[in-house]
């Protein structure tokens, strides 16, 4: 849930700017600038997601390649992985 509700409030975000954006005139400067600000805590959850589901950070780069992003969308959609992976606890077993 919490990598969820990190990404709603960015795309929350980058919706407010880009109105900002369109109302004065600046042809999507702000939104360039958000993202470039947001751009490595989007990296790092998206990271931390995958190592919940036992994957290698290193498969956020498909978000890169056209088209292969639905595949990290498949693997951000899926459930934790039960118990204790290389990359630590579960982090809904430690609550």
């Amino acid at each position: 849930m919490e990598y969820w509700t990190f990404i709603l409030f960015n795309n929350l975000a980058l919706i407010l700017f880009s109105f900002i954006d369109g109302f004065a005139g600046t042809s999507g400067v702000l939104s360039l600038l958000y993202l470039c600000a947001a751009l490595v805590p989007i990296a790092a959850t998206g990271i931390r997601r995958l190592h919940d589901t036992d994957l290698s950070g290193w498969w956020i780069l498909l978000a890169c390649i056209p088209l292969l992003g639905i595949v990290l969308l498949v693997f951000f959609v899926r459930d934790s992985q039960p118990g204790t992976n290389k990359y630590g606890p579960n982090p809904k077993e430690a609550v």
